[in-house]
């Protein structure tokens, strides 16, 4: 007698061993047909899987976030099945899941082509829907090495050589295709309908440059085509707002060979710059921070005591100098360290808080860089807090508070919250990371709100909170952290005098709100699509003249209006008045205000706003009120 419990705390009793799908089929021909796969005791099998034993069953359906992986991973085998058709001399080696969709990667004699991608789109279609069974058969390892080097996949051979000789694998195939897999799979491959091959790029095998260059097929899958459509008119939007496309065409900066992973900014985009930071330095007046700065570059020895050169020295630009080495900071808090370890302070000052504009050089691999938003030169609004273990829960709540507010006036409202625990590689004790966990986990649940738990995700030096903010068009972004670490203020030595006239080691707390500089204005750009909000936008208005004989009203406008603050300029130029009203409208100025002789003669101006709205005629007082009121609310 096998006993099932079903996740409504059903139970079903059947007489001998039932496989998953045997159970779907009991409960209902409609469950039947929607299985995907099953959750037995938690982990997930496919609907063979037989069950021989009283246990937890859920059906898994294309309801479920588990349905789509099996999809998705179904559908990278179907991509290795097409190919093996179309290209038989092709080898196959990987092919995961991945956010929204899949890849798998090839060694083939010659690169695919675009036209080869729409084939193999085509033969994918062609076998799924030939509705072929799925199936799973396990062999010793060594067995699994042989029947892959006799079919000349030798990529495969290699993978499963390097798993233990007293494992067996277990291998999944459908018509004339087998592949390795941990699986599980959908029963059949007419459960895979939604897919759509993206894009071609090259891998190194096993991620090593010394290795062959493969190439890997990008594509997306899904259980519904309506998913599939949103998805894909994500992307689109996404291109449309691709900020390295918007910096060109309004003219904020560039990157060119000479500098890779660094940028050029140009006037335009270093005004929005300069807002940014002149905004952040007012949230760092405002609330206890004292604004400090450190040096680039540190001796090696400082970066040894701190961890660093140990744990991160791949990421580290280096130098020498007189037979001495060197690092090019890629953080700021050792050298904030130093500049609390200057004086000698009292429990009295704590929590001491330092804020530093800090600009970081981060060593990442050339195939990594995009854009703004993965760049080798960075700087951080970045902040270390030095403080008692009685004070961390009221600083991390306060800091959240504080990094809400922040993000609404950029106009992010929506947050995620995830805490990243002890990664393997990392320094101190396990009792200083069980303190520092807790202290993060419950500062969220005293700030009332739902988080999620990123193991192993954490700095080697300390656990940490990321904030990630969803942008106009769904994207995720994971912009702040904040970092408690007990290790790094022990090994740099940093003391304060305790109320018992005792020396004690601060805990340090290491924040940032908008992380990356350069990303955040990189998510700006594209959040807003380039038509930033008023208090951010380069150029707030323009005032254009329609005839020469209003010249001299226009600049007087202008001058008027940046004698008051606004970033306001004529365009004089002896142009029809609707080719520069294009012309500004294409670079997303938000005011657009033209004067004729009515307006010059009733000393008035016509308003337009961005998306062609026309506001009417005003004076010019109602205007500076209007754009008043817009900058106070950063609306």
């Amino acid at each position: 007698m096998v006993s099932v419990r079903l996740p409504d705390g059903s139970q079903r009793q059947f007489d001998a061993p039932v496989t998953v799908a045997q159970v779907a089929a009991s409960i209902g021909s409609g469950l039947a047909k929607a299985a995907l796969a099953g959750k037995i005791d938690g982990k997930l099998v496919d609907t063979s899987c037989l069950i021989d034993r009283d246990v937890d069953l859920a059906i898994v359906t294309d309801k479920d976030a588990e349905g789509i992986d099996v999809v998705r991973h179904s559908t990278a085998h179907l991509l290795a099945h097409a190919v093996k058709e179309l290209f038989p001399d092709a080898q196959v080696t990987i092919g995961p899941v991945i956010e929204n969709g899949f890849y798998y990667d090839f060694s083939y004699k010659r690169p695919f082509t675009p036209e080869d991608l729409a084939a193999i789109e085509k033969k994918m279609t062609e076998l799924a829907k030939k509705d072929e069974p799925v199936t799973r058969k396990v062999l010793p390892r060594d067995e699994a090495v042989a029947y892959f080097k006799s079919i000349g996949e030798d990529y495969k051979a290699e993978i499963i050589a390097s798993i233990p000789a007293n494992e067996d694998v277990s291998l999944y195939s459908e018509g004339s295709f087998t592949d390795l897999c941990r699986g599980p799979h959908v029963p059949s491959t007419g459960k895979l309908k939604v897919f759509k091959l993206m894009k071609l790029a090259g891998a190194y095998w096993r991620g090593d440059s010394k290795n062959e260059m493969l190439q890997r097929i990008y594509g997306t899958a899904w259980t519904r085509k309506e998913q599939q459509d949103a998805y894909l008119h994500m992307l689109e939007e996404a291109e449309k707002r691709d900020h390295r496309k918007l910096g060109r065409a309004l003219d904020l900066f560039h990157f060119q060979e000479e500098a890779p992973g660094l940028i050029f900014w140009h006037p335009k985009g270093w005004i929005i710059w300069q807002q940014v930071e002149q905004y952040m330095r007012r949230v760092y007046q405002d609330n206890g921070y004292q604004e400090v700065k450190g040096p680039q570059i540190l001796d090696r020895s400082l970066w040894e005591k701190s961890g660093h050169w140990e744990n991160y020295k791949e990421n580290m630009f280096t130098t020498e100098s007189e037979n001495r080495s060197y690092a090019i900071k890629p953080m700021n808090c050792p050298g904030h360290v130093q500049i609390y370890r200057a004086n000698m302070h009292s429990y009295r000052e704590l929590p001491l808080r330092y804020g530093e504009f800090g600009q970081c050089h981060r060593n990442e691999p050339s195939g990594s860089l995009h854009g703004m938003m993965r760049v080798r030169g960075f700087t951080q609004d970045d902040g270390h807090i030095f403080c008692t273990e009685d004070q961390i829960l009221d600083e991390c709540v306060a800091f959240t508070a504080l990094l809400q507010k922040v993000y609404a006036d950029f106009g992010f409202t929506e947050i995620i919250f995830k805490v990243a625990t002890r990664p393997e590689k990392r320094v101190g004790s396990d009792e200083a990371w069980d303190k520092a966990e807790n202290a993060l986990i419950e500062s969220l649940k005293r700030s009332g709100f739902e988080y999620e738990i990123s193991p192993g995700e954490g700095a080697f030096y300390g656990p940490k909170i990321e904030y990630t903010l969803k942008d106009a068009i769904g994207r995720m972004w994971q912009c702040g952290t904040m970092q408690v670490d007990f290790s790094m203020p022990v090994r740099l030595d940093a003391e304060y005098v305790a109320e018992d006239n005792t020396r004690k080691v601060p805990v340090m707390l290491h924040r940032a709100i908008l992380g990356s500089l350069e990303r955040f204005i990189g998510m700006l750009i594209e959040n807003y699509a380039g038509a930033m909000p008023l208090w951010l936008a380069p150029e707030q208005i323009v005032v254009l003249n329609i005839s020469d004989a209003q010249a001299d009203y226009a600049q007087s406008i202008a001058q008027n209006l940046k004698k008051q603050g606004f970033r306001a300029h004529a365009d004089l130029r002896n142009e029809k008045i609707t080719y520069k009203i294009r012309e500004h409208s294409v670079r997303k100025l938000p005011y657009i205000v033209v004067v004729g002789d009515k307006e010059r003669d009733a000393n008035t101006v016509a308003v337009r706003a961005r998306g062609n709205v026309d506001l009417g005629v005003m004076p010019v007082d109602d205007l500076v009120e209007r754009l008043r009121k817009e900058l106070d609310a950063k609306a």
